[in-house]
């Protein structure tokens, strides 16, 4: 055993974050500096006033909350300090590779261009690799809009595409399955998109949902996903297509109180190549370390399995395999010079 505790070891672990929301990361201090930067009266004026009204039950009630706060971003520089603020803490947790989640169309739907979102959120991207971090976009459509809302989407995205990796699916999930959207899932395929989808936890038709996006959509990754080890030919077709599944243990604590981390280990042991990511951090109390640290420690991993959910990360990531190669070679060179034992059980 090294000497290192759990704590630090994964403080400097080399890791990529799959499954961020930039809009998830719009902490309190920042939602009101745009709020008087744009003159917008909010309900709340202090930071406890804004924390207090995270609460939240379930997805509709979190979605509530986390819909309301956008009006705040409005202009080209509201994007990048957003994106710039998250990179910042990334390259602190030390995060090599961030792969991004935004929601144009709940900004669109505000009167908010399409190019305003994207350049902001990219300008701030090319910016912080000075801070040693490397990132992408992946934008996502909301799927309690409805397909033509889709579509128009997609085709403003594919205007970016030198800006944008790929597309997802998220928000409220009850009468919205994957399905609903296959059209637009293969029109982003056929001009090069990567594809991903959120099945969320413990819905109505979960494994149905996750039935469709893999054996249906041809999606290369799950977000959250962890429903999947419900059903073990899905498990075996996950694992034998190296399908990203991205878990986030915090915010899986709104509707499972032990964040879904048997299902994680049960998933690592069939090798199957999940993931640990913050969805959210602003909104559940952390970033990639603290969701990191809080399966660790409930669940208590071992560095072998801390290790192989880091490797995973990258593995699963949309960049070049020669990137996924020095990434992976950074987290050899990390165990290396600290004595880690990758068997230690």
């Amino acid at each position: 055993m090294n000497n290192l505790d759990t704590r630090t070891f994964i403080k400097y672990l080399p890791k990529a974050e799959l499954h961020l929301h930039i809009e998830g990361t719009l902490e309190p201090e920042l939602q009101l500096k745009l709020a008087k930067r744009n003159h917008i009266q909010l309900k709340q004026s202090t930071v406890e006033e804004i924390k207090q009204t995270y609460h939240y039950h379930d997805l509709p009630s979190f979605l509530e909350v986390y819909y309301s706060a956008l009006s705040v971003l409005q202009t080209e520089q509201d994007f990048y300090d957003l994106a710039f603020s998250y990179l910042t803490k990334a390259a602190q947790n030390n995060i090599r590779h961030a792969e991004i989640f935004f929601d144009p169309q709940a900004h669109t739907s505000r009167g908010i261009p399409f190019k305003t979102i994207v350049n902001g959120l990219y300008r701030a991207i090319v910016d912080a690799r000075a801070l040693n971090i490397d990132a992408g976009l992946i934008m996502c459509f909301l799927r309690d809009y409805s397909k033509e809302s889709a579509r128009k989407t997609l085709k403003e995205a594919i205007n970016y595409k030198d800006k944008i990796l790929g597309v997802g699916l998220d928000s409220d999930e009850h009468n919205n399955p994957p399905l609903k959207f296959v059209r637009q899932f293969e029109d982003a395929a056929a001009v090069g998109f990567h594809l991903t989808t959120h099945c969320d936890l413990d819905q109505k038709n979960s494994i149905e949902h996750i039935r469709q996006a893999l054996e249906l959509m041809d999606v290369e990754r799950l977000d959250h996903g962890t429903n999947i080890v419900e059903d073990p030919d899905l498990v075996q077709l996950a694992a034998h297509r190296k399908i990203g599944i991205t878990s986030c243990p915090h915010s899986n604590s709104l509707g499972n109180p032990v964040m879904k981390g048997k299902e994680v280990i049960e998933l690592l042991n069939k090798g199957v190549k999940v993931s640990i990511n913050s969805d959210d951090p602003a909104y559940f109390g952390g970033y990639i370390n603290d969701s990191y640290n809080a399966i660790a420690q409930k669940f208590h991993l071992t560095k072998a399995q801390i290790i192989q959910l880091a490797k995973n990360s990258f593995e699963t990531s949309w960049i070049s395999q020669q990137a996924k190669t020095l990434y992976l070679k950074e987290i050899e060179k990390y165990i290396s010079n600290n004595d880690i034992i990758e068997d230690d059980k």
